[in-house]
Protein backbone atom coordinates (compact mmCIF):
# COMPACT_ATOMS: atom_id res chain seq x y z
CA UNK A 1 0.00 0.00 0.00
CA UNK A 2 0.82 3.73 -0.76
CA UNK A 3 -0.52 7.02 -0.02
CA UNK A 4 0.82 10.30 -0.16
CA UNK A 5 0.71 12.57 2.65
CA UNK A 6 0.65 16.51 2.14
CA UNK A 7 2.16 18.64 4.77
CA UNK A 8 2.71 22.28 3.67
CA UNK A 9 5.72 22.15 1.10
CA UNK A 10 6.29 18.39 1.99
CA UNK A 11 4.63 15.74 0.21
CA UNK A 12 5.41 12.17 2.12
CA UNK A 13 5.16 8.75 0.56
CA UNK A 14 4.59 6.30 2.49
CA UNK A 15 4.87 2.87 1.82
CA UNK A 16 4.16 -0.41 3.76
CA UNK A 17 4.87 -3.85 2.54
CA UNK A 18 2.56 -6.35 2.42
CA UNK A 19 2.49 -8.38 5.81
CA UNK A 20 4.02 -5.28 7.79
CA UNK A 21 2.19 -3.59 10.58
CA UNK A 22 2.96 -0.35 11.39
CA UNK A 23 2.87 0.41 14.73
CA UNK A 24 2.39 4.17 14.21
CA UNK A 25 -0.12 5.86 12.19
CA UNK A 26 0.92 6.73 8.48
CA UNK A 27 -0.53 10.34 9.31
CA UNK A 28 1.72 10.64 12.23
CA UNK A 29 5.28 8.91 10.53
CA UNK A 30 4.59 11.83 7.29
CA UNK A 31 4.36 14.34 10.37
CA UNK A 32 7.60 13.24 11.95
CA UNK A 33 9.52 13.25 8.80
CA UNK A 34 8.26 16.26 7.58
CA UNK A 35 8.78 18.09 11.15
CA UNK A 36 12.97 16.80 10.15
CA UNK A 37 13.66 17.83 7.12
CA UNK A 38 12.35 21.24 7.68
CA UNK A 39 14.58 21.26 11.08
CA UNK A 40 17.35 20.38 8.74
CA UNK A 41 16.59 22.75 6.38
CA UNK A 42 15.81 20.86 3.11
CA UNK A 43 14.75 22.91 0.16
CA UNK A 44 11.15 22.70 -0.51
CA UNK A 45 8.96 22.04 -1.65
CA UNK A 46 9.86 18.13 -1.96
CA UNK A 47 9.02 14.81 -1.41
CA UNK A 48 10.45 12.06 0.75
CA UNK A 49 9.86 8.50 0.42
CA UNK A 50 9.44 6.13 3.53
CA UNK A 51 9.00 2.87 3.12
CA UNK A 52 7.97 0.22 5.96
CA UNK A 53 9.39 -3.28 5.67
CA UNK A 54 11.28 -6.13 7.28
CA UNK A 55 14.30 -7.75 7.73
CA UNK A 56 14.70 -9.33 4.56
CA UNK A 57 14.61 -6.57 2.51
CA UNK A 58 16.72 -5.06 4.67
CA UNK A 59 19.35 -7.13 4.49
CA UNK A 60 18.91 -7.41 0.44
CA UNK A 61 19.47 -3.41 0.30
CA UNK A 62 22.23 -3.76 3.01
CA UNK A 63 24.13 -6.07 1.20
CA UNK A 64 23.17 -4.59 -1.90
CA UNK A 65 24.15 -1.03 -0.97
CA UNK A 66 26.33 -1.18 1.65
CA UNK A 67 28.04 -4.56 1.25
CA UNK A 68 27.28 -5.27 4.58
CA UNK A 69 25.59 -8.68 5.64
CA UNK A 70 22.66 -8.80 7.63
CA UNK A 71 19.43 -6.69 8.38
CA UNK A 72 19.68 -3.38 9.67
CA UNK A 73 16.88 -1.13 11.72
CA UNK A 74 17.04 1.44 8.84
CA UNK A 75 18.67 2.85 5.35
CA UNK A 76 18.42 6.22 3.77
CA UNK A 77 18.97 6.46 0.27
CA UNK A 78 19.39 10.63 -0.38
CA UNK A 79 19.48 11.94 -3.61
CA UNK A 80 21.32 15.14 -3.16
CA UNK A 81 24.48 16.03 -2.06
CA UNK A 82 25.30 17.09 1.24
CA UNK A 83 26.42 20.63 -0.20
CA UNK A 84 21.85 21.21 -0.74
CA UNK A 85 21.35 21.54 2.75
CA UNK A 86 22.83 23.65 5.90
CA UNK A 87 25.67 22.14 7.18
CA UNK A 88 25.15 20.02 10.14
CA UNK A 89 26.20 21.82 13.39
CA UNK A 90 29.96 19.98 14.16
CA UNK A 91 30.20 18.64 10.75
CA UNK A 92 33.05 19.58 9.05
CA UNK A 93 33.31 22.17 5.76
CA UNK A 94 31.48 20.78 2.94
CA UNK A 95 32.07 24.08 1.05
CA UNK A 96 33.36 21.58 -1.81
CA UNK A 97 30.02 19.41 -2.18
CA UNK A 98 28.35 21.46 -4.65
CA UNK A 99 24.44 22.14 -4.55
CA UNK A 100 21.97 20.80 -6.85
CA UNK A 101 20.74 23.55 -8.79
CA UNK A 102 18.59 22.81 -11.59
CA UNK A 103 15.28 23.83 -12.60
CA UNK A 104 12.44 21.36 -12.37
CA UNK A 105 9.39 21.48 -14.57
CA UNK A 106 6.03 23.52 -13.27
CA UNK A 107 4.46 21.66 -10.31
CA UNK A 108 6.89 19.12 -9.84
CA UNK A 109 8.52 18.67 -6.24
CA UNK A 110 12.13 18.23 -5.59
CA UNK A 111 12.35 14.17 -3.87
CA UNK A 112 14.99 14.49 -1.31
CA UNK A 113 15.14 10.49 -1.30
CA UNK A 114 13.94 7.45 1.04
CA UNK A 115 13.85 6.01 4.19
CA UNK A 116 13.45 2.39 4.26
CA UNK A 117 13.08 1.04 8.00
CA UNK A 118 12.54 -2.66 9.25
CA UNK A 119 9.22 -2.72 12.07
CA UNK A 120 10.75 -6.00 12.21
CA UNK A 121 13.95 -4.88 14.13
CA UNK A 122 12.50 -2.05 15.23
CA UNK A 123 9.93 -4.04 17.27
CA UNK A 124 12.05 -6.09 18.62
CA UNK A 125 14.79 -4.00 19.59
CA UNK A 126 12.37 -1.94 21.48
CA UNK A 127 11.15 -5.31 23.25
CA UNK A 128 14.52 -6.32 23.72
CA UNK A 129 15.39 -3.12 25.64
CA UNK A 130 17.57 -2.33 22.49
CA UNK A 131 15.93 0.95 21.22
CA UNK A 132 16.83 4.38 21.30
CA UNK A 133 19.75 5.97 20.05
CA UNK A 134 22.15 4.33 22.69
CA UNK A 135 20.73 0.60 22.27
CA UNK A 136 19.95 0.27 25.66
CA UNK A 137 16.13 1.74 25.94
CA UNK A 138 13.07 -0.47 26.59
CA UNK A 139 10.48 1.56 24.77
CA UNK A 140 7.11 1.17 22.76
CA UNK A 141 7.81 -0.32 18.89
CA UNK A 142 6.13 3.33 17.55
CA UNK A 143 8.89 5.07 19.49
CA UNK A 144 11.54 3.39 18.08
CA UNK A 145 9.77 3.52 14.46
CA UNK A 146 9.35 7.33 14.84
CA UNK A 147 13.20 7.58 15.97
CA UNK A 148 14.11 5.96 13.01
CA UNK A 149 12.20 8.16 10.84
CA UNK A 150 13.76 10.98 12.22
CA UNK A 151 17.39 9.15 11.60
CA UNK A 152 17.02 8.65 8.53
CA UNK A 153 15.39 11.56 7.59
CA UNK A 154 18.47 13.49 8.73
CA UNK A 155 20.77 11.52 7.04
CA UNK A 156 18.74 11.99 3.69
CA UNK A 157 19.37 16.16 4.59
CA UNK A 158 23.36 15.16 4.68
CA UNK A 159 23.20 14.56 8.60
CA UNK A 160 25.33 12.26 9.83
CA UNK A 161 27.14 11.04 13.28
CA UNK A 162 30.22 9.88 12.45
CA UNK A 163 32.71 12.47 14.11
CA UNK A 164 31.41 12.92 17.88
CA UNK A 165 30.72 16.37 17.40
CA UNK A 166 28.44 15.44 14.42
CA UNK A 167 26.79 12.73 16.39
CA UNK A 168 25.90 15.23 19.44
CA UNK A 169 24.26 17.75 17.06
CA UNK A 170 22.15 15.02 15.57
CA UNK A 171 21.46 13.25 18.90
CA UNK A 172 20.29 16.62 20.24
CA UNK A 173 18.12 16.76 17.06
CA UNK A 174 16.79 13.72 16.93
CA UNK A 175 15.57 13.94 21.30
CA UNK A 176 13.98 17.34 20.09
CA UNK A 177 12.16 15.81 17.25
CA UNK A 178 11.22 13.16 19.51
CA UNK A 179 8.82 15.32 21.19
CA UNK A 180 5.06 15.34 20.30
CA UNK A 181 4.99 18.88 20.35
CA UNK A 182 7.58 19.17 17.35
CA UNK A 183 5.33 16.75 15.01
CA UNK A 184 1.80 17.10 16.23
CA UNK A 185 1.47 21.16 15.70
CA UNK A 186 0.60 21.23 19.31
Amino acid sequence: MTRAVYLGSWRVDLTIRDGVRSPVAGAVLARVVAAAVSAAGAPSPASVGIILSDDAELAELNAAHLGKTGATDVLSFPLLPAGSFPVQPGAADRAADAALDFPLPPGRRLHLGDIVISVERAVEQAEAGRGGQTGDVRWSAADEVRLLAIHGALHICGWDHAEPTEETAMRKLENLLLQPDRWTGA
